[in-house]
């Protein structure tokens, strides 16, 4: 026992650490070649008030590594940002299935949608995008997360989730550099160009999606998991008409982020 204590003693004085068994390790040295686990981050509402809010993030299986509260907005800290919190489900951005593995997940206090056709939603305060804007530049600086993998729940789970819906500005966070955004101009400028034949393939549109980062299966034809992957897509960047239907506007901005993805694909 003298022994054991006398050599967890030596280790501190060395720069050592021990591990659950008591063995010294060396922490004085870091290798470079590392970055972080973490490559995206996902926003959510959670449909419940604050107080039920809370309860389901920490005391039921799903949870979130923070939740922002409506008034008196605070930020709570529920999972450890190295740790794996359960708020994605089954999911793909990219390449990348399963993102609880590797994205830090942020929920909202909000009611999302207010009525049975979902056409009406709760909004989000000010105060709350202030705070959420501090809290996403503060994740994006220390973990190199690309505007580009900082994404909504519908997107990484378009057939299953809408969150964190059609009020949530997605624009005004895209021009403090937290998410991305379309050239609104050439948006304009390409929608009286684009055929009717354009329009009718599912096929492309499909590829654009793809392109972009959405989970979308290949099909080349109109079926359900298209349309609902456009209803996701609009959510997020034409939230003033969201019903899946495809539109010069919608195919346009599609295009416009397509030709922006940087390369090699994240």
């Amino acid at each position: 026992m003298q022994k054991r204590a006398w050599l967890l003693l030596a280790g501190v004085a060395l720069g050592l650490g021990a591990c659950s068994t008591g063995l010294p390790i060396d922490t004085s040295l870091r290798a470079t070649g590392q970055d972080s686990r973490v490559r995206f981050i996902v926003l959510h509402y959670t449909s419940e008030n604050r107080s039920d809010s809370l309860r389901l993030l920490t005391q039921d299986r799903v949870s979130a590594h923070y939740l922002i509260t409506d008034e008196p907005v605070r930020i709570f800290s529920l999972v450890d940002e190295n740790r794996r919190a359960w708020h994605a489900g089954q999911s793909q951005w990219f390449e990348y299935p399963n993102l609880n593995a590797m994205s830090i997940g942020i929920e909202i206090v909000n009611a999302g949608p207010l009525d049975a056709a979902h056409t009406r939603w709760a909004p989000y305060s000010s105060s709350q995008i202030s705070m959420l804007a501090a809290l996403l530049h503060d994740i994006q600086s220390r973990h190199h997360v690309s505007a580009w993998n900082i994404v909504a729940h519908s997107d990484i789970a378009p057939l299953r989730k809408s969150d964190p819906g059609p009020a949530f500005p997605w624009q005004a966070l895209a021009r403090q550099g937290l998410g991305r955004w379309y050239d609104e101009a050439a948006v304009a400028r390409r929608m009286p160009l684009l055929s009717a034949r354009e329009l009718k393939n599912a096929a492309y549109i499909q590829g654009l999606l793809s392109r972009i980062g959405y989970p979308i299966v290949q099909s080349g034809i109109w079926d359900p998991q298209t349309r609902q992957v456009i209803r996701a897509f609009q959510m997020h960047y034409r939230p003033a008409e969201y019903r899946g239907r495809l539109d010069r506007q919608t195919l346009a901005i599609a295009e416009d982020l397509a030709r922006q993805m940087p390369a090699p694909r994240q």
